[in-house]
């Protein structure tokens, strides 16, 4: 509200203070806390000035996750007390046990070039999780000598890769009575029981009225089942590129817009769709395998390790033939057998196999989309505006 001249976080603290002062429960906030949540509204509000996104709005229960940021490192007061837990002082709590996953830099090992400088507690449908921010100085990684390779992602392969040393995880692999593809047998058949008994009972709640108890305690068990599907798929994501980040220098995916691939086929009423039930099963098990976010895991750990990540175009990949080089309709027989129509080659061999090494020829070509990794994007969605394409 204040003119454009006066828009600062030092006129935002200083309204948060005296709001502190009159506000009895405000004031029983950590006050550190409070400011960092008041400079990230300051900063959606920039965003909005400057057109890149909307006005800010009130945050939805089933949309956002529970966190609390506690800005200042020196007053966590962290001590190791097992092997696997911890101790941190968070205020107006107290002292608080955590599970220790990892080294942190506390007593001796702490100075200045590396130290804990914050923590933030997150709260999702499996607990509570307190996230510590390091400050390090990380020694420029030397150049990875390893071998290239192209990567194909695909539903029943995961990542296939070029050298046949393909990726997958078939003890989490769906079936069509398991459609989830993190989930036990069991578990899905109780997703699927709690979303009937949260369907039936949303059937007897009015316009506007309150959610029952009864109500929001299956929901809390949908996102609860849900999120330990999310877990496991991390899991195994992390490990995954951690190892191809370990072993290859040069890493070459497809440039996919995964947004345009995951529309629906339903259609409209004049002209409805076709196959539409067959589209969403594939819809479902493409946003499950979020390559994605694995793309974005390779950038920084190929990075990390002295590697790069390069991005080629996508179309022919799946139909030209690796060994060739010639598109021949009809070549790709079903989705795991490539069979090339040339009468002068005859190769044959997995279809994913041949896209990766197809990828790899690409980039070898030099037709590359980024350059390497953390250059900005090129060829972007229309939705996604040029500040935020990176």
């Amino acid at each position: 509200m204040l003119p454009k001249e006066r828009r600062s976080l030092a006129a935002a603290d200083a309204a948060i203070r005296r709001a502190r002062k009159e506000i009895d429960w405000l004031g029983v906030l950590p006050a550190q806390a409070a400011q960092a949540v008041l400079k990230t509204y300051v900063q959606a509000w920039k965003n909005c000035w400057e057109g890149r996104t909307d006005a800010p709005n009130f945050k939805a229960r089933f949309r956002t996750v529970m966190s609390v940021d506690v800005p200042q490192g020196r007053d966590l007061n962290i001590t190791r007390v097992h092997r696997n837990w911890g101790m941190v002082n968070i205020p107006k709590v107290g002292r608080v046990r955590f599970r220790w996953t990892k080294d942190l830099p506390i007593g001796k090992r702490a100075n200045a070039d590396n130290r804990i400088t914050g923590a933030r507690l997150v709260k999702d449908p499996l607990g509570w999780h307190i996230a510590f921010r390091v400050q390090t100085q990380e020694p420029k990684p030397v150049p990875h000598t390893g071998p290239e390779v192209g990567i194909d992602g695909g539903v029943t392969v995961p990542l296939a890769l070029s050298d046949g040393n393909h990726r997958t995880h078939d003890q989490w692999k769906s079936t069509k009575n398991k459609p989830n593809t993190w989930l036990t047998g069991d578990e899905q058949a109780k997703l699927l029981r709690l979303e009937r008994r949260a369907a039936q009972r949303k059937q007897h709640r009015r316009p506007g009225e309150r959610t029952s108890n009864r109500l929001r305690t299956t929901y809390d068990q949908i996102a609860g089942l849900r999120a330990r599907a999310k877990r496991r798929h991390l899991d195994w994501q992390h490990r995954t590129t951690t190892a191809i980040a370990q072993h290859y220098s040069v890493v070459v995916v497809e440039a996919l817009q995964v947004t345009n691939m995951v529309k629906s086929a339903k259609g409209t009423v004049d002209e409805p769709g076709k196959n539409v039930a067959q589209k969403s099963g594939l819809n479902r098990s493409i946003s499950q395998e979020a390559w994605g976010r694995t793309v974005g895991m390779l950038t920084y750990k190929l990075a990390s390790h002295g590697g790069t990540l390069h991005k080629v175009p996508a179309p022919g990949t799946s139909q030209r033939c690796s060994a060739c080089g010639f598109t021949t309709p009809g070549s790709r027989e079903n989705q795991a057998l490539f069979v090339c129509k040339n009468p002068g080659c005859g190769w044959s061999g997995n279809a994913d196999h041949n896209a990766a090494r197809n990828i790899l020829h690409l980039y070898r070509m030099g037709h590359v989309l980024i350059p390497a990794a953390g250059r900005a994007v090129v060829r972007r969605a229309k939705r996604v505006k040029p500040t935020a394409a990176r």
